[in-house]
Parts: structure tokens; sequence; C-alpha cells
């Protein structure tokens, strides 16, 4: 069987691009931002910076936050009927 050439962010060419007037300086209040354990979260990618990013595939969802690990947070969310626990950094995260 024939292997799949690529790496994490295939094909997420228009899901991980930022709209024309979005581009520029990502704001410090984003990377400051503060969440509490309880506090439920919008998962939208900044694709300027890599690190603490999520698997593509949970892009757009909203989970609640569980914890915080290091300079991210632990993000349950719901994949179709099993609940997962994302690890992401804040500046992939929105306050719902």
């Amino acid at each position: 069987m024939a292997q799949r050439i690529g790496g994490f962010r295939r094909k997420t060419r228009s899901k991980l691009g930022k709209k024309k007037d979005e581009k520029g300086r990502i704001k410090l209040k984003n990377f400051l931002q503060k969440f509490s354990e309880g506090d439920r979260v919008y998962l939208k990618a900044e694709p300027a910076y890599q690190k603490g990013m999520y698997f593509p595939r949970f892009h757009g969802k909203s989970g609640i936050v569980r914890g915080k690990k290091g300079r991210c947070y632990s993000i349950l969310i719901k994949d179709g009927k099993k609940e997962k626990e994302v690890v992401v950094h804040p500046v992939h995260l929105k306050r719902v």
C-alpha cells in the first residue's frame, strides 16, 4: 500500500491561511490571554505561530478549558462521539 506524502499541514491552504485584512503582526494581547478552568473557548489557528497548534481536524471547534500545561491550555473537545483532550497555545484560542 502506498504511503501518503505530506505532513501536519497537508491540504490546509484555505483552512489555516489568513484573510487579507488579518495579515500582519500578531497582537500581544493574544499571547497574554488568561483562561480559567471551565471557560468555553473556540479553536481558531494563528497560522503565523506554529508552536502549540492543534491538528487541523479540530479547527473551528469549541471546547472547555480543563487546566494549564506550561504555557498552553488543556482543552476538552468533542470529536464525533468521543471526548478528546487537546493541548493548545493561547494564541490559537478565542473566548466564546
